[in-house]
C-alpha cells in the first residue's frame, strides 16, 4: 500500500473503488482497513476511498514519546488531503477518527462535502472516566491478553516492541486533557454531518448524542438499539444502509 509525505509524516494509506473522494478515519489503536472492513465494498462500487492510518499506528510510523494530541489528528489529516491535491471531499470517522473528522468539518467546513461520524463524543464525562478504565495497558495485558497480542500484531512490527502500551496510554492521557468543542464552534460546521451512535454506548450516552445533533447546523442522528461503541463494526449492516443513503443525498 502507498505512503505519502504530510505534516512530516510518511502516512501509509489504502486507496480503492472510483467516484468522489472519501476519506475514512478510524478508531483509537485500530487501522483504517480493519476498521472500515464492513463498508469498503459497498462504499468503493460508489466513492474513491482514501484509508490512512493515523499517526502511531499500524504503518504510519510515529514515536508517542514524542507528544500525541487530538490536534496533531486533525493537522494530519489535512495535509494528507492536501498532498492528494482533494480540494473538497467527503468524510467518515469512526470514535477516535470521528473526533477528528468533526474537528476538520469544524476548522474546514468548505473542504468537507459531508461527514459520517460515528460515536464521537464532545462533552469531558463519561469519556475520560472510561478512558482511565479502559485504556489501561497493564490492566490489558493482565485481563485481555488476546486483545494485547493483536494490539501488538498490529503496531509493534512497524512502530517497535511495546509501542502499543505506548501509543495505549498516550491517547489516553490525551482525551482527559483534551479541549472540547465549544457550542460556537460546533455551529461552523455548516455541512451535511450524519451522527450514529449504539444506545448502549458507554462513552457517549443517548442524551449527549442527541444534544449535539441539536447544535450542528445541518446534522442527522441515527441510533442503532441494543448497540454499544461502535455501530459500523457492532451493527454493520444497518450502519451500511444509512451511511450509504446518507452520503449518495449528499455527493451532488
Amino acid at each position: 500500500m502507498p505512503e505519502i509525505r504530510a505534516n512530516g509524516l510518511d502516512i501509509h494509506y489504502a486507496v480503492e473503488g472510483e467516484g468522489p473522494p472519501l476519506v475514512l478515519l478510524h478508531a483509537a489503536t485500530s487501522s483504517a482497513t480493519e476498521d472500515w472492513a464492513a463498508q469498503r465494498p459497498v462504499l468503493r462500487n460508489q466513492f474513491r476511498l482514501y484509508l490512512p492510518d493515523a499517526r502511531g499506528h499500524a504503518s504510519t510510523r510515529w514515536d508517542s514519546d514524542e507528544g500525541w494530541s487530538h490536534a496533531m489528528l486533525h493537522d494530519d489529516v489535512v495535509a494528507f488531503a492536501d498532498a492528494l491535491g482533494l480540494e473538497r471531499f467527503h468524510l467518515g470517522g469512526l470514535s477516535m477518527g470521528a473526533g477528528t473528522a468533526l474537528a476538520v468539518a469544524v476548522t474546514h467546513p468548505e473542504r468537507v462535502i459531508s461527514a459520517v461520524v460515528a460515536a464521537v463524543g464532545v462533552e469531558k464525562e463519561p469519556r475520560s472516566s472510561v478512558a482511565r478504565r479502559l485504556m489501561d495497558p497493564d490492566r490489558i495485558e493482565r485481563e485481555d491478553p488476546s486483545w494485547a497480542s493483536r494490539l501488538a500484531r498490529r503496531h509493534d512490527r512497524v512502530q517497535g516492541p511495546g509501542a502499543w502500551k505506548k501509543l495505549m496510554a498516550a491517547i489516553r492521557d490525551d482525551i482527559v486533557v483534551q479541549r472540547m468543542p465549544s457550542p460556537e464552534e460546533l455551529r461552523r460546521a455548516r455541512l451535511p454531518i450524519l451522527l450514529a451512535y449504539g444506545d448502549r454506548d458507554p462513552w457517549v450516552p443517548l442524551e449527549q448524542a442527541v444534544a449535539l445533533r441539536r447544535q450542528l447546523p445541518d446534522a442527522r442522528l441515527f441510533v442503532a438499539p441494543g448497540v454499544g461503541h461502535v455501530v459500523a463494526t457492532e451493527r454493520p449492516s444497518a450502519f451500511n444502509t444509512v451511511a450509504l443513503q446518507f452520503l449518495r443525498s449528499t455527493a451532488g
